[in-house]
């Protein structure tokens, strides 16, 4: 396997790992987790979704690389090399090419394109249109997110999302970036679950942590020099909440005005939210979760992004525990791929919009539960086909055990697992199965 180049990975060594029974008549066909299943609509986009800063490594110039580097840090382990993607992303695109997928969603990072601001560098955005035209060579198609939670330095310092003129600064990368990368892209986003910052406040409503999040920033603000340091996942939602709207409106102009012909999108996380009492407000809770983003996603996309996880269950004070032995991720929230259907079709009576499920997977060790989360998130893929709403990708987070922000390297969603010495990837009887569903395009 090669570190940057287009180099080929033979069939011995893609399936090396994978589990001494699983053959390679597993990438011919789907396994017994097929039953009852369509063939996929045309055109859908089967994938995995990575980010750039959680599988490049060494993304120094971003404000998540000072946040994991200072005292207090909410990380519990610093990012590092992460899975040296950066270098080897020609191996990842053509294991995911050679599994049998169509389509690969992937992350740009503004830190290394715009370094110091206004500072274009022409050899990062160089480096991301090979990235594209690798995927191209390959036959997946590129999904572009534009932001992916972080922000250079310099951004976050002069109070990134906070600042009133932030939005033209997020158009000008935007407008820069897809002049420059063009016609590989196959969609784009502006950002990353731009609702992030509604969750957060959402999942951790307690003085402890508020308390920590904002140790975490007074020492980031004390290590630059700043007044008014501000990191986009942990920002207060009233106050970025109509600032990011303006800049994903922007964005999404800048984009268009390079590429009009280019599907522009905004994706959210879309957890499902159900009534755990009679008298659960799910509806409040879900206008906390999504806020007024489903407005903007009516007036300035042109495809909705779904990423689903598990559901919440709420009472009248909030979210309630899972139910009494109810079988949980590495995460600690519950195994539920029901959730998905349930914010499809949210999503479709919401937003009207074409839908992607632009993120789905899980955390666990147990490959064959992964399998198991698959399997039944696509039954409600399925589901939502058969009651004729447009549903147009399926793509699992992630291809690779990657760094996953605050809780580091402990937790694996991956469908190749990476060693953390020498970068090995090894796929798991996982991703063959998801890749022999691609293959057969039954869903």
């Amino acid at each position: 396997m090669t570190r940057g180049g287009a180099g080929p990975i033979s069939r011995r060594a893609l399936l090396a790992g994978a589990g001494a029974a699983i053959g390679a008549s597993a990438l011919a066909s789907p396994s017994t987790g097929s039953r009852g299943r369509r063939p996929a609509p045309p055109g859908f986009l089967w994938g995995t979704a990575i980010s750039a800063h959680q599988s490049e490594g060494n993304n120094t110039n971003s404000d998540a690389w000072l946040a994991e580097n200072i005292r207090p840090t909410l990380f519990r382990e610093r990012s590092g090399d992460a899975c040296d993607s950066y270098h080897r992303y020609a191996e990842d695109i053509e294991i995911a090419a050679r599994l049998g997928l169509n389509c690969y969603r992937l992350g740009i990072e503004w830190s290394r394109i715009e370094p110091s601001e206004g500072q274009f560098s022409n050899a990062e955005l160089d480096h991301y249109a090979r990235v594209l035209e690798t995927c191209r060579a390959h036959g997946l198609a590129p999904v572009v997110t534009f932001n992916h939670f972080t922000t250079p330095l310099w951004f976050a310092a002069r109070g990134g999302f906070e600042v009133e003129d932030s939005p033209a600064l997020f158009a000008r990368y935007c407008r820069r970036a897809a002049e420059h990368l063009g016609g590989p892209m196959h969609l784009a986003t502006t950002f990353n679950e731009a609702n992030i910052q509604l969750l957060v406040r959402l999942l951790a409503p307690s003085d402890e942590a508020r308390a920590g999040v904002r140790a975490a920033n007074e020492a980031a603000a004390r290590a630059t020099g700043s007044p008014r340091f501000s990191r986009l996942a942990y920002a207060d939602p009233e106050i970025v909440t109509p600032i990011m709207q303006e800049a994903h409106r922007q964005g999404y102009r800048a984009i268009k005005a390079a590429r009009p012909d280019l599907p522009v999108g905004l994706t959210l996380t879309t957890q499902d939210i159900q009534a755990a009492t009679p008298d659960a407000p799910v509806a409040r809770f879900r206008d906390r979760l999504y806020g007024s983003w489903p407005g903007v996603a009516r007036s300035h996309a042109d495809f909705f992004g779904v990423q689903t996880y598990t559901r919440f269950r709420v009472d009248a004070n909030g979210i309630v525990p899972p139910p009494p032995g109810a079988e949980l991720t590495a995460s600690g929230y519950e195994f539920y791929p029901e959730a998905l259907a349930a914010t499809i079709r949210w999503a479709h009576a919401t937003i009207g919009k074409p839908i992607y499920v632009t993120e789905s997977g899980i955390a666990t060790d147990n490959d064959r539960r992964r399998i198991a989360y698959i399997d039944r998130a696509l039954d409600g893929v399925r589901q939502c086909l058969d009651e004729g709403i447009p549903v147009h990708s399926y793509l699992y987070w992630s291809l690779l055990d990657n760094f996953e922000w605050t809780s580091g390297y402990g937790v694996h969603f991956g469908l190749v697992a990476v060693d953390r010495s020498t970068f090995r990837r090894t796929l798991k009887p996982s991703a063959l199965h998801f890749g022999a569903l691609a293959r057969a395009n039954r869903i």
